[in-house]
Parts: C-alpha cells; sequence; structure tokens
C-alpha cells in the first residue's frame, strides 16, 4: 500500500482542561473499532467468565474514550505526542466456491456498486470511474467512516486488486481472484490488509481487533456466495 499515515498539525490542546491530543486520527478509528468489538465481546462473556469479560469491557472503554477524545494517558504520561513508526500490515485471507461461471463472477465483483449487497458493513460505494471509488461504511465502536480507493490492478475475468488513496482514515487494501473450478464453477480467493497505528498499542489493538475482523471478511464472501447463487441470468 502506497498510503501514508497522516496526523493534523493544528492546535493541539482543549482550551478549557487542557488535554494533550496525542493520538492521530488513523489511530483513533482503529482504537474506536477495537473498542466497540472489545466492550461488546466482554459485555457478552461476563456471565461465562467474569473475570475475562471485565478485562475486555475494561480494555474496551479506555479505547473507545481513546479514539472519541484523541487522548491517551499513557502517551501523555511518556510524553509522546506524535506516531513516529510504522507498524506491520494485518492480513486476513479466505477462500469459498461458487457455483456460477467464473466470468459471471468476476463481473458481478467487478461493479464495486455491488459490495454493499454483500458486504454488511458498507453502506455504499459510489464509483466515479472505472478506477476510482468512494467507501462508505458503518463501522462497531466508530459510526460512519468514508474514504477514497483506487483500482490497482485488473485482469479481465481472473484478479482485482485495490487499495486506499493518500489519506484514508484506515490504510486499507485488497485484491480477489477468480479461478475456474470445474465446470460452470468459480474458486474466489479474497485477501484483505489493513495497516494498524503506530507503536505497541497499535499491534495489540491489532491482535484483539483481527478475529472480529476475519469473521466479518468470511461472513461478507459466504453472504457473496449465496447472492451470487441466486442471480439468474
Amino acid at each position: 500500500m502506497s498510503a501514508e499515515l497522516h496526523e493534523h498539525d493544528d492546535d493541539k490542546y482543549y482550551s478549557r482542561k487542557e488535554h494533550v491530543i496525542n493520538v492521530g486520527d488513523t489511530e483513533r478509528v482503529v482504537s474506536g473499532i477495537a473498542g466497540g468489538w472489545l466492550l461488546y465481546s466482554g459485555l457478552s462473556s461476563l456471565g461465562k467468565s467474569p473475570l475475562g469479560g471485565l478485562l475486555k469491557t475494561l480494555v474496551g472503554g479506555f479505547l473507545l474514550y481513546r479514539g472519541a477524545s484523541g487522548t491517551c494517558p499513557l502517551y501523555s504520561a511518556l510524553g509522546k505526542t506524535e506516531g513516529v513508526t510504522r507498524t506491520e500490515a494485518v492480513t486476513v485471507r479466505t477462500s469459498i466456491i461458487v457455483d456460477k461461471p467464473r466470468k459471471e463472477v468476476y463481473t458481478f465483483w467487478r461493479i464495486l456498486e455491488n459490495l454493499p449487497l454483500f458486504m454488511k458493513h458498507l453502506e455504499r460505494v459510489e464509483e466515479h470511474d472505472l478506477f476510482h471509488s468512494t467507501w462508505t461504511a458503518n463501522l462497531p465502536g466508530y459510526g460512519r467512516l468514508q474514504w477514497e480507493a483506487e483500482i490497482v490492478k485488473d485482469v479481465n475475468g481472473f484478479l482485482i486488486g485495490w487499495q486506499s488513496v493518500e489519506g484514508a482514515p484506515l490504510e486499507n487494501a485488497g485484491k480477489v481472484e477468480f479461478m475456474d473450478y470445474g465446470p460452470g464453477r468459480t474458486q474466489v480467493k479474497v485477501v484483505i490488509t489493513y495497516r494498524p497505528p503506530a507503536g505497541d498499542l497499535g499491534v495489540a489493538i491489532a491482535h484483539a481487533l483481527n478475529p472480529a475482523f476475519k469473521k466479518i471478511v468470511e461472513n461478507d464472501i459466504g453472504s457473496f456466495k449465496e447472492k451470487m447463487e441466486s442471480i439468474t441470468l
């Protein structure tokens, strides 16, 4: 992915309480997403595992506060105002067999405005031309999020690759491969990558979020199979 993380260079302080805004935009987004997931998971597991559920709930609440306020008490204690280190990207891979010919499956996915039909977290994808689009999503713990994306590779009938453009609130990229899998059947392989915010906390958030993110991707691909196989041409 080519996009770089950016942080605002404007006023870093709240005027009344003088809280230092030391969490960048991308890190706030991921904190909100991870916090929402951990809070939900913790509350759901309080009955079965009180200690683990309570820990998840506390961490989730902290991350939600961190994302909403832009202030991290741990960073403040360390005197940190900006992230300086990029973390490794997190990648989710999955595949599925669709009982439709490869060309039909590719064509349906290549119309990006079809994606919200099976990707439940996507509210809308607006295509501006063959390569550029605006994606709008509703993400747990953060709400409505919008970013620009571009198609970076398109092999007609076989492969689609995309990435977020520079300045996106959450760096992400992905590719989908379409391969013949017997007469009238297609194997769809999906790889989606995102990059957590800088620093050790970003890595911890990524590890917490990755299982939920993987489940979302797998559910979306399962919905794609159902949607694709229900279409009669």
